[in-house]
């Protein structure tokens, strides 16, 4: 590669009609090398590398349609575009079939040709220039608003807006702008946090005046569908956050109509609460004084509070005197091959009312992470978590369950999630008993303290309409991205999930979440 913008092969048996346009790249600053057969260009480009060809496909002995495959068989990678005067469709399918990356129809002009280098050979330098520029207006734009009062629907806004950028600058990994990014995202997170802090009493006693929460979900999204769609599927995602669901949604753009809503998490942010309260419509200090057979006492894992998500489910809908026919179906699917057994079904299940699926792997991936040295090699950072999780959906059972249903036309579905996660980088002191819980976002137990910069202290739970537990009992909730670890091997435990994605506590990513309605197009 030579100190220009780049080395183009042309390829045409009439080159010397087009010396002027050839006179016109080099001025331009692109080398050019040309070839008026089949052959001659093979030879160039055994013998030197280019970065670009024009290809005429209307030459004498060798044809353009032979000479691309066998380019290609030179170097496979090497973007060529096809010159031609047929316009006939069958040729440009062909063309396509050897992936050809542009298609030109004669006469060309020099503007056109020089338009067509320019993109292939420097549209990512220039679209990461024009991100650079934008971004530093966001930037401005985005410290302007954390500097006034926001409410609930301008922190989605401003949230939504910032996993865009996220998932831009995933495609321009050379800019520079990754580590102001994350110190705008830590800025904004800490902001979030005091958001959070200041209105959630208010939102669990002023209902009219609230965003929606988890106890809403199935009120809002799937009685409503329940009473007047033939087939409705529900599908809960464990711990799926907005980027995440992004990577997922645009393998799904071709089969279905698209819609997102936003909600927000009860807290703690963490599955025995905050879905629980989903299929319940309950918060968690109800579900206890209502059902106390339901809420097991314990620890809070996925074995002992939420067992029984069907029961809360079918209670719910009786409360609301919905009558399903057939009984509403519950599925939860932990492993591979249940996930399997459950995608060849899945047809099956469209004779119901309503199919609630819940899905766990995200949720195992991120603890996974926590405990493998190999998935956090796989996945060191926030893109490479998204390219993980893109990775996983495109080979799962959730994957083809949403194709096999794209198509029929008779049914609705509603995708959501419980909670998100966070990255965790920086570790909260807490002292507690030895019967505290061993969450590391959140703890409930007898006299905890932490750093009430670093996490929000509950000391009535009644008050965040969680269970008492005892009448010494609080909880503790994390803010921003830090983690719980005990003063007792304080830098064993610091270092051991230092970097690992965690759930329970108080961040976007954790609290502002997706509700997708997917439309099966109508193909």
């Amino acid at each position: 590669m030579s100190d220009k913008k780049g080395t183009i092969l042309w390829v045409d048996d009439e080159m010397e009609l087009l010396r002027s346009h050839v006179l016109f790249l080099r001025e331009k600053g692109y080398e050019v090398t040309t070839a008026t057969n089949g052959e001659d260009a093979l030879e160039l480009a055994r013998k030197n590398e280019f970065d670009l060809v024009f290809l005429d496909e209307m030459m004498s002995g060798k044809g353009g349609l032979e000479t691309l495959s066998e380019i290609k068989e030179i170097a496979p990678a090497l973007p060529v575009v096809m010159v031609t005067k047929n316009e006939a469709e069958s040729l440009m399918d062909d063309a396509i079939g050897v992936k050809i990356t542009d298609y030109l129809t004669k006469p060309v002009n020099p503007s056109q040709m020089l338009l067509t280098a320019k993109r292939i050979l420097e549209g990512k330098k220039i679209q990461g220039q024009q991100v650079s520029k934008d971004y530093i207006q966001e930037f401005n734009s985005i410290s302007r608003m954390l500097m006034n009062p926001m409410n609930y629907d301008e922190w989605v806004d401003l949230y939504v807006k910032l996993v865009g950028w996220d998932m831009e600058l995933d495609m321009h990994p050379n800019l520079g702008l990754r580590q102001t990014f994350s110190d705008q995202w830590r800025e904004c997170n800490a902001e979030f946090s005091k958001f959070i802090e200041r209105n959630y009493i208010r939102w669990l006693n002023q209902p009219a005046d609230r965003p929606t929460l988890s106890v809403d979900i199935v009120d809002k999204y799937v009685i409503p569908n329940v009473k007047t769609e033939p087939s409705v599927f529900f599908f809960v995602v464990d711990c799926m956050r907005l980027d995440q669901w992004l990577v997922m949604e645009q393998h799904l753009r071709s089969l279905y109509s698209v819609s997102k809503e936003y909600y927000f998490s009860i807290l703690p942010t963490a599955t025995p609460y905050s879905r629980n309260a989903i299929f319940s419509g309950l918060f968690p200090i109800e579900i206890e004084q209502r059902f106390p057979d339901l809420w097991q006492k314990g620890e809070d894992d996925e074995t002992s509070h939420n067992r029984y998500e069907k029961q809360l489910l079918d209670k719910l809908l009786e409360r609301r005197h919905v009558e399903v026919k057939p009984e509403a179906k519950y599925i939860k699917i932990l492993d591979g091959d249940f996930g399997r057994q459950t995608e060849n079904n899945i047809l099956s299940y469209t004779s119901n009312k309503l199919t609630s699926i819940v899905v766990n792997f995200v949720d195992m991936m991120a603890h996974g992470r926590s405990d493998s040295d190999l998935l956090r090699e796989i996945a060191p950072d926030e893109p490479a978590y998204r390219s993980l999780t893109n990775s996983w959906f495109q080979h799962s059972s959730l994957l083809g369950m949403l194709q096999a249903l794209a198509t029929k036309k008779d049914v609705k579905i509603i995708i959501t999630t419980d909670h998100g996660s966070v990255r965790c980088l920086r570790g909260s002191k807490v002292i507690g008993d030895k019967e505290a819980s061993t969450n590391l976002r959140y703890k409930f137990g007898r006299n905890l303290k932490s750093d009430d910069k670093q996490a929000i202290f509950v000391k009535n739970p009644q008050d965040y309409k969680l269970p008492r537990r005892g009448v010494t009992t609080n909880y503790i909730i994390a803010k921003e991205d830090y983690y719980f670890v005990y003063p007792t091997d304080y830098h064993k435990y610091l270092n051991q999930y230092r970097d690992s994605f965690q759930h329970g506590g108080i961040s976007m990513e954790e609290v502002i979440l997706p509700v997708i309605i997917l439309d099966p197009k109508k193909l």
